[in-house]
């Protein structure tokens, strides 16, 4: 049975084979099959663009988050957490060292406050857990920010440093998060159908309570783009042109694209935005 950019080829009488997938994988299909191919078949793997700043605040906050949960106990302190975000600061994507330094103080308040509302004592089942699970079509997998024990149930909780708040809805609709939730449910036999977004710059948290019928609607549409992942692949491999077998999909994304320095289309249809234009308006110098 021949394995061919993750989308296995099945032979007669033998039975169907799963189709290994994240998240982010999908995602990327879903968004744009130029991209996809890109990340996940093209080798090497075209150039990427330049970091984004915001990926560096999201990157040094969840960083902080991991490491401050392993500190011994007495050591789980706020001013811990923001020695740690210290620690682990990138400047990349900034337009320059004052915009990254004001931009570091920022989060270390976010920080500050967001550890302050959390019981050191009160130990997570898991963080930057990975977890995974098996659909009709599916080997789905993902790594879990941070799983909670509340009473009988653990909850799925996920990290967002956004300019935008969370929402109710964005928790409901979220392909990662229930994907989480299957993962959990397997990988640790627990039950766990709660998901919460934790936005640290608002201080608010948006939550779902999964049931049965609206994983079943996430698992249904995660497989129906691993189908179409499959049957891209399986026409490049007969020999369709690469271009026609993943098309670009252009749109205003495409200024923000890791792969647009690849990509014609891309770069055809918008202008490529400033590295840190996805951090809300500058916030004032610290005193």
């Amino acid at each position: 049975m021949a394995d061919v950019g993750g989308a296995q080829l099945e032979m007669p009488g033998m039975p169907r084979r799963l189709f290994p997938a994240t998240p982010s994988k999908l995602a990327a299909f879903g968004d744009c099959p130029r991209r996809y191919r890109h990340a996940y078949l093209d080798r090497p793997t075209p150039a990427k663009g330049p970091a984004w700043a915001h990926n560096s605040v999201g990157s040094a906050v969840h960083a902080a988050l991991r490491s401050w949960w392993e500190l011994p106990l007495p050591g789980r302190t706020p001013a811990a957490a923001r020695q740690l975000l210290y620690g682990v600061w990138s400047t990349a994507g900034f337009r320059d060292t004052e915009q990254s330094e004001r931009w570091r103080a920022r989060a270390a308040g976010w920080l500050t406050d967001y550890v302050t509302g959390l019981d050191p004592a009160d130990e997570p089942v898991g963080t930057e857990r990975q977890v995974a699970a098996t659909t009709e079509r599916l080997a789905l997998s993902g790594r879990v920010d941070r799983i909670d024990q509340r009473g009988d149930e653990l909850v799925v909780v996920d990290y967002k440093t956004g300019r935008s708040v969370c929402t109710d809805d964005e928790a409901r609709g979220s392909p990662a998060l229930a994907a989480y939730v299957l993962g959990v449910r397997r990988t640790l036999r627990r039950p766990c159908s709660r998901v919460e977004l934790h936005h640290l710059p608002s201080g608010t948290v948006a939550a779902f309570e999964h049931t049965d019928r609206s994983l079943a609607n996430h698992v249904r549409r995660a497989e129906d783009v691993a189908a179409d992942i499959a049957a891209a692949t399986a026409a490049l491999d007969g020999g369709a042109d690469r271009d026609e077998a993943f098309p670009a999909a252009p749109g205003r994304q495409c200024g923000w694209c890791d792969f647009r320095p690849s990509c014609a289309p891309g770069r055809a249809a918008t202008a490529s935005r400033d590295t840190w234009s996805f951090l809300p308006e500058d916030p004032p110098a610290p005193t």
